[in-house]
Formats: C-alpha cells, structure tokens, sequence
C-alpha cells in the first residue's frame, strides 16, 4: 500500500488530482480516496481509517482527528457527519480525515487504554515505527498525516468517568508564534464560549506524548475541541463539533459555510491547575463541569467501602471547572479536578 505522502506528494497535487488513481470519474467520487491502515506488533494487529478529500481548488491541508480514544464518542460521530457532508467541489486544499484513530479501543469500549497493549495512544507520541501497536499508531499519525498538513485538529470530548465543559484550546508554543496565533484565531471563532490556552515548555527534542502537542512541536497550527462527557453521545455536542470544524474550514477559506461565524463572548483561560485524587476511594460531589469555585471551597469527598470520610478535596485556586471525574470510583493519582483561570 502506498503511503498518504506518497499519494499527497506525488499525486494529489498534481492537476488531475486523483483521476490518474480511479479514472475518468465525477469529482465527486474521483476525489475521495479512502485507505486503511494495517498495524501489525507480532500476533497482534489493527487498522486505522484514513480518508482524503482533493478539493477541485488549491489550497491549505487540513487534518482532522477523532478517536485517539476510543470512548469519546461525540467527536467520532461529528467526524462521521462532517466527512459526509463535504463536497469535493466546493474544497479548496485537501482535507485529511482520520475518523477513527484507535479502532481497537472503540470496538473493545475501552477508555484511554488501547486494550491491545494497555497504552494510552495520548501519551505516545511521537511513537515508534517498531513499537507496540499503540506506538505504531502514534508514528503512522506522525509520519502520514501530521507531516504532510498545515492545520491539524484533534477532537476529543470526557471519556467515560469524565464530566467535561465544552471548550477549545492550543499551546502558547512561543517557538513557532504565527502558527499559535492562527491557532488561537481558529480556537476563537469555533463558536465555542472558553477557549484555553496551555503552557508549553517542551525542548525541541522532548517527547510531545500528546497529538496535537506533538503537532505543535513540529511548528503545524495545532489545536483541539472538547465537547462531550460520560461515555454517552450527546446531539448538542455533536452539532456543536461539526459547527466548529465547518466554522474553522470558512475562516481558512478551504470551504464555505451558510452559517454566520459569529461567537459567543469568549473567556479565555490561560492557567490551569489539577486536584488528584490522594486516595482510593468512592467519590461525591455537587460540582459540576462549567461550575465556578473558589479558592478553599469544598469541592467534594472520599469514603471507603463502609462509608468512613477518607478525604475532602478543596479548590486550590478559584476558577472554572473544565473538567472533573464525574463517577463514584477514585484511583490515586488520577486527575479528579481540573480548574481554568481567566486571565
């Protein structure tokens, strides 16, 4: 199989985009190609989908992810919904769509583990040619998607324990600042109301772990959306994805959209901080995601099995709650809280 640079180098930029690969054939169908990635790390095997959509225009090429794991079920459904929704002949530029990243991980509803190898593919880039199959996942993302785009988009949401406020963020990576510009820019007009903006203080040779840090690195225009929680597929989210992907394709003007860019009043949130969990236990809380708190509020508390108070968790700052564990059970060390300050 030939690989995506191959095809996106050698191919798609040519001016008869893909005819040369399937034909004489309506724009429509010509160009569309669709590829399926086969992992293989001894016995065990797995595939990743991959689709390319050659606009009849040039343009920019843009990469959009879902599924790095494999439980966030809105940003999978909001790609299947985009990816049909795209005319070939009203695309400028290409559009490279990874609708599934981690097939394994949704088919065994698996959350943030790959059950293959028990590897977070969110923490392996940037992955390995030779390694476990998440590490290869990791590298075939890196090598055939990441490196040929201008723009890339990784769409997550709260997995299965995780109850999530909607929001848009990118890396203040001041070594590449046009770049985090227009991905703030992007973050902006998504049509969602916080958009956040994480530190970056990565060496150029330090593993990103993450995808889009990963892309970051590489000096691409990197960003994510977060819409969705509790392992559950919720229809406002998912519209509110494909609102913000076709809101960002109109401001690159790779493809037109009849609804209006306009956004709500944005709050930014420039710092972060993290509650983990000092124990085992079983949780319980009134807060919600999207909840303001403040600095000492009681936020929630750990019991044990027979009900006796192992700990109660405080707000280390005040802020917005971007996301918390939204479920009773509690392992040590596991993010419980994370609180978003504006700036």
């Amino acid at each position: 199989m030939q690989s995506l640079v191959f095809i996106m180098r050698k191919q798609l930029f040519t001016v008869g985009l893909l005819l040369c690969m399937f034909g004489k054939a309506t724009a429509q169908s010509s160009n569309i190609l669709d590829t399926v990635y086969t992992l293989r790390d001894g016995q065990a095997t797995a595939t990743m989908p991959v689709r390319v959509i050659k606009g009849i225009e040039p343009g920019p090429t843009f990469a959009i992810v879902a599924g790095i794991h494999g439980y966030e079920y809105p940003p999978i459904m909001a790609t299947q919904q985009i990816m049909q929704s795209i005319d070939p002949a009203k695309l400028h530029g290409i559009l490279i769509f990874v609708p599934l990243a981690n097939t394994a991980a949704f088919y065994g509803r698996t959350p943030f583990l790959n059950p293959i190898d028990q590897k977070n593919l969110n923490n392996a880039f940037p992955g390995k040619k030779k390694g476990t199959i998440t590490e290869q996942i990791a590298y075939t993302l890196r090598t055939e998607v990441m490196d040929i785009s201008d723009y890339f988009l990784d769409i997550h949401a709260g997995d299965a324990n995780e109850n999530l406020l909607p929001f848009a963020c990118f890396y203040n990576n001041t070594l590449f600042p046009a770049q985090t510009k227009a991905a703030e820019e992007l973050c902006r007009i998504a049509g969602f109301e916080y958009v956040v903006s994480y530190p970056y203080t990565l060496q150029p040779t330090d593993p990103a772990k993450y995808a889009f840090k990963q892309a970051s690195q590489q000096g691409i225009v990197a960003l994510s959306l977060e819409a969705g929680e509790l392992g559950n597929v919720q229809a406002s989210n998912v519209q509110l994805l494909q609102q913000a992907v076709m809101n960002m394709l109109q401001h690159v003007n790779m493809y037109p959209s009849s609804q209006s860019l306009a956004s709500p009043t944005i709050k930014m949130l420039r710092n972060q901080s993290y509650v983990r969990v000092p124990v085992q236990g079983i949780f319980t809380s009134s807060i919600q995601a999207g909840d303001a708190v403040q600095q000492g509020q009681t936020l929630g508390h750990i019991h044990d099995v027979f009900g006796k108070l192992l700990a109660t968790i405080t707000a280390p700052n005040s802020g917005i709650v971007l996301y918390k564990i939204g479920t009773p059970p509690v392992n040590e060390g596991e993010t419980l809280f994370c609180i978003g300050t504006e700036e």
